[in-house]
């Protein structure tokens, strides 16, 4: 246990020069050193969503493995921010295969505000009313919002799934945002 929770020392190398070293060498090592870093804090985040400690400590071994390939695909601006949410959606997947979670709604996902459905009181009519505009976006927006929302798929995974390209994808994920909150207020009022 005490390595969950040990110190950072100030004195090891900053998170870009680590990461841009593994991705230029592919030396676990140098991933390893930038990960155990933050292992108290994903530690942390799997004990908050898995509410288990061993199986928090073998999430925490998982995405671990899921960083070796990650970090290489995904722009990382912020390591620790982006490790954050890598292990959120880790743990809300492993929670998602054990069936211990019901399936994430679109408007959870994709975190839309409460101003935006003011006149929809009743959570039961917003999600049919979300799952209609869903139906009525065009084929290519639809695809692309599920697997980037729902899926949580990146950029890059949405564009090699569908054979769009990085710019279709994301215009095609932006418009069927502003389709849906445009939907979605005609079905409010």
């Amino acid at each position: 246990m005490k390595f969950f929770s040990r110190t950072i020392h100030p004195d090891e190398a900053d998170d870009e020069g680590l990461l841009n070293g593994y991705r230029q060498s592919g030396n676990l090592n140098v991933l390893g050193k930038l990960y155990e870093k933050y292992v108290p804090l994903v530690y942390g985040v799997c004990l908050k969503y898995l509410k288990d400690e061993e199986l928090s400590k073998d999430a925490v071994m998982g995405i671990f493995g899921e960083l070796v390939s990650k970090a290489k695909e995904h722009e990382v601006k912020q390591f620790r921010g982006w490790l954050y949410v890598l292990a959120r959606n880790y743990c809300l997947m492993q929670l998602r295969k054990d069936k211990k979670l019901e399936t994430t709604s679109l408007d959870e996902v994709m975190e839309i505000e409460d101003n935006l459905h003011p006149d929809i009181k009743d959570k039961e009519e917003y999600l049919k009313v979300l799952e209609r505009c869903m139906q009525k976006l065009p084929a290519n927006q639809r695809q692309s919002v599920d697997l980037f929302y729902l899926q949580e798929k990146c950029y890059k995974e949405v564009a090699d799934s569908t054979g769009f390209t990085m710019n279709e994808v994301k215009s095609y994920i932006q418009n069927g945002k502003r389709n849906l909150k445009i939907c979605i207020e005609k079905h409010s009022g």
